[in-house]
C-alpha cells in the first residue's frame, strides 16, 4: 500500500526543512530538539486528575505521573496501566509525552502511571529496564493507595518503551513477580540488530531509519553481548509461553515492522492470546503525531477497545 498521504506530507515537510534528522544528533542536542515537536503530538485531552510523584528506583528516585480518566468511578478501584514511553532509550520524558498519556488514559478507562526511567547513553542496559521493572513492582505494591485493582494491571509501551514493556512482562513471568494482566507493544524494538527485511526495505526516508536504530541500540547496550539477554532483546527469549495476552502493533513503513510481527508469531506459537495489528501506510512514531496524523486517533481507539476488553473495563454510557 502507498504511504499515508498525511505521513507523506510530514516527511516532505521534514525533508524541505533541511534540518538534520533528530535521530542523528548527539543525545544532548537531540533532547533539546524534541521540544520543538510538541505541536504534532496534538492537543492534550482533559483528564480527571494528574498526580506527580517520585518513587524509589534501584539506583535513583524516579519521577512518575499518575493519570485518572475522566470517567473515573469515584471510590471504585480502576484497572491500571504502567506506561513506558519511546525515544530510543535516549529521548523524551513523561512531560513531553503528556498528550499521549492522557489519550491512553481516557481511551482505556484505566489509571495510567507514566514512568520517567533513566536514559542511555548515560544509563545503559540494564538500568532503564531495571527502573521499569521496579516501577511496575511499586504500582502493584501500592495499588490500593493508587485506587487501582491489582488484578487488572497491564504494561504498555511504544518503540523503545515497547521493548521495556515486553521485557518487564518476561521478567515478571520468570521470577513469579507482579501478575501482569495484559501487554500493549506499539511498534516495539525487540531484538538487537538491524538486518530484518523491514529494516532493509525501510532503511531511509521514513523518519526512523535503519542507521538511527543502530545508533540507539549502541547507546543502550554496554557491549554487543547484551543483545543476547532476553531482557534487552525479548525476541531472544527461548520461551514465550505463560506471558500476558497482548496487542502488538506494527507500522508498514518502519524499520521495526518485522520486530512486532516476529514477536506476535512467537507469542501465538507459545499459546499466548495475541492480536497483531498492522497499520498500512504508516511510519514509526505515528502514535505521538495525533496533531498531524489521523491514524494516531485510530490507534488510540484500538488500544482503548482492546484494553477495555482484556481488563474488563466498561465504556461510559
Amino acid at each position: 500500500m502507498p504511504i499515508d498521504p498525511q505521513a507523506a506530507a510530514f516527511l516532505q515537510d521534514l525533508a524541505s526543512s533541511g534540518s538534520k534528522l533528530i535521530h542523528y544528533l548527539p543525545p544532548a542536542e537531540a533532547r533539546l530538539a524534541t521540544l520543538s515537536s510538541k505541536e504534532r503530538r496534538g492537543k492534550p485531552e482533559a483528564v480527571a486528575r494528574i498526580r506527580y510523584e517520585f518513587i524509589p528506583g534501584p539506583t535513583a528516585d524516579l519521577p512518575i505521573l499518575i493519570y485518572e480518566p475522566l470517567e473515573s468511578t469515584g471510590g471504585n478501584l480502576l484497572p491500571g496501566l504502567v506506561y513506558f514511553h519511546g525515544g530510543g532509550w535516549v529521548l523524551n520524558n513523561i512531560t513531553l509525552l503528556d498528550s499521549v498519556s492522557r489519550a491512553i488514559c481516557n481511551q482505556t478507562g484505566c489509571k495510567l502511571v507514566a514512568v520517567n526511567y533513566q536514559k542511555a547513553p548515560e544509563h545503559k542496559f540494564p538500568i532503564p529496564f531495571d527502573d521499569c521493572y521496579a516501577s511496575t513492582e511499586w504500582v502493584f505494591e501500592h495499588a490500593d493507595d493508587l485506587g487501582i485493582d491489582r488484578n487488572r494491571i497491564g504494561v504498555i509501551g511504544d518503540s523503545a518503551g515497547g521493548n521495556l514493556a515486553a521485557a518487564v512482562a518476561l521478567k515478571a513471568r520468570d521470577v513469579a513477580g507482579p501478575n501482569i494482566a495484559y501487554q500493549v507493544l506499539i511498534y516495539p524494538a525487540l531484538q538487537y540488530g538491524w538486518d530484518t527485511p523491514s529494516a532493509i526495505a525501510n532503511a531511509t526516508g521514513y523518519f526512523l531509519e535503519r542507521d538511527a536504530m543502530k545508533c540507539y541500540w549502541n547507546h543502550y547496550v554496554r557491549e554487543p553481548s547484551d543483545g543476547a539477554n532476553p531482557y534487552c532483546s525479548p525476541l531472544a527469549a527461548t520461551d514465550h509461553s505463560g506471558l500476558p495476552p497482548a496487542l502488538v502493533v506494527s507500522a508498514e513503513f518502519d524499520p521495526l515492522c518485522d520486530d512486532g510481527k516476529y514477536y506476535s508469531d512467537k507469542l501465538q506459537q507459545s499459546g499466548v492470546p495475541v492480536k497483531f495489528s498492522f497499520y498500512e501506510g504508516q511510519i514509526h512514531g505515528f502514535l505521538s503525531m495525533a496533531g498531524i496524523l489521523n491514524a494516531a486517533q485510530t490507534l488510540f481507539d484500538e488500544i482503548g477497545s482492546e484494553v477495555r476488553l482484556n481488563l474488563n473495563v466498561r465504556k461510559p454510557v
